[in-house]
């Protein structure tokens, strides 16, 4: 018999948090601080950040620019400095629902873990603008856990950090291919799919998950039957 999910770790821009497009302008914005135009390491820049959606920014522009590590800390640099101006103009808000679902779950006695590929600065940034500091009980970066998405280490890390029993009580919820693929590395029981951000069904439906979903606020269904 499963166990019950003590624990819900949810990735941020695309669905929990809605960005107007934020993400892309500022990957945009990196490409221009290194130089990088269509054409020289990729054709199409646009696919190439829908694809990558999810996964740690720095990695992203490390292997972008062919592990050229000044580059990329340029890029990351860039990037988060263009994000941090998004936010602070009021293009981040909650996606409808998202705050209902915090509350629903842990009142039932569920942890939520936010998951982001962003800088921890850029996370903070994002959780105080929104008010969420006291809606959660945990947020987490990349470098807090070792690697970021697809591998599993952010999820395994909030199990250790919040002390859950086991594995098979977590649910993951995320909009891209890398959530779906950490979650299912991680061992979770559910492993979400929402299309509320990067990714299409098409595309979700390719990766490893128990469910797609039309938006955060459908998980407490599936989380508490």
């Amino acid at each position: 018999m499963t166990p019950p999910i003590r624990l819900a770790a949810l990735d941020m821009a695309g669905t929990t948090v809605a960005d107007e497009g934020a993400v892309e302008e500022a990957f945009q914005s990196a490409l221009d601080a290194v130089g990088l135009v269509a054409g020289d390491l990729m054709d199409d820049p646009a696919a190439y950040i829908r694809r990558t959606m999810g996964q740690s920014k720095i990695t992203v522009f490390t292997e972008l620019l062919g592990g050229d590590r000044h580059r990329a800390e340029r890029a990351n640099t860039a990037f988060e400095a263009a994000f941090d101006q998004a936010v602070d103009r009021g293009e981040v808000a909650a996606l409808p629902g998202s705050e209902e679902v915090f509350a629903t779950l842990r009142d039932a006695g569920v942890r939520i873990c936010l998951t982001t590929g962003f800088s921890p600065a850029t996370r903070d940034r994002i959780i105080d603008t929104l008010d969420w500091a006291g809606r959660i009980d945990l947020a987490l970066s990349p470098v807090d856990a070792g690697r970021g998405r697809p591998w599993p280490d952010m999820i395994l890390t909030a199990v250790l950090r919040l002390r859950i029993d086991d594995v098979a009580e977590v649910a993951v919820a995320g909009d891209t291919t890398s959530d779906l693929l950490a979650g299912t590395r991680s061992g979770a029981s559910v492993v979400a799919g929402v299309l509320t951000g990067a990714h299409s069904a098409d595309e979700l439906g390719e990766a490893p998950h128990t469910h797609l979903l039309g938006s955060i606020a459908e998980l407490p269904g599936v989380v508490l039957g």
